[in-house]
């Protein structure tokens, strides 16, 4: 198997020869770090990439890989996740848990993919009852999330096709047992970017 330090060149290699990402970092620049051997945050820069430009599912597989190698797991854990939103596409909104007294969840719940409740996201069976699926729960910028508070999350859904019905404003609920566990708004819901990626590949 490949040292993490040669896994992060191939994945440089894997990006748009002019890409550039926010804070004005280019992939030469990703380059200039490997020479250093400042692989740390050439990881980190890789990842803005990642979040930035479309990528192919071998780019989050790599970093996923390398990440584990440098004992780093919270960002093996995102990586492996972005891999899974660029095979199966993004959904994202904010997810508002009721209150300990209002509801059944007395504590927080770690936020890195662990949870996986099902919801009711409007679809409905033959003899009109609620359909319910399953999806794990990523929170964006915190560790965890407790009764009471809201924050924006990332939903991986189990079939991700059921969900495509959705668009931004959509509300859906969370369960976890009776009553609602958490009622959540639809912010974005983007098609994979596996797809994406192929068509452009077609398209050059």
């Amino acid at each position: 198997m490949d040292d993490a330090f040669t896994l992060l060149r191939r994945a440089t290699g894997l990006l748009p020869r002019d890409a550039r990402i926010g804070i004005g970092a280019t992939v030469d620049d990703v380059r200039d770090f490997q020479h250093r051997r400042e692989w740390g945050f050439v990881l980190d820069l890789l990842m803005e990439f990642g979040d930035e430009h479309p990528v192919p599912v071998a780019f989050w597989s790599l970093l996923e890989t390398a990440a584990r190698q440098m004992m780093l797991e919270r960002a093996a854990q995102w990586c492996g996740w972005r891999e899974g939103e660029v095979r199966h596409g993004t959904f994202r909104a904010v997810l508002s848990l009721p209150s300990a007294r209002e509801g059944r969840r007395r504590t927080a719940f770690a936020g890195q993919g662990q949870l996986r409740p099902v919801w009711d996201i409007g679809r409905v069976t033959a003899d009109g009852g609620r359909e319910m699926y399953i999806a794990a729960v990523w929170v964006e910028g915190a560790e965890r999330l407790g009764p009471g508070e809201s924050a924006p999350v990332r939903l991986a859904p189990l079939s991700p096709d059921r969900w495509r019905h959705l668009t931004p404003g959509t509300v859906i609920t969370m369960h976890e047992g009776r009553p609602v566990a958490g009622t959540a708004t639809i912010l974005q819901v983007v098609a994979p970017l596996e797809k994406q990626v192929r068509s452009a590949e077609e398209e050059g």
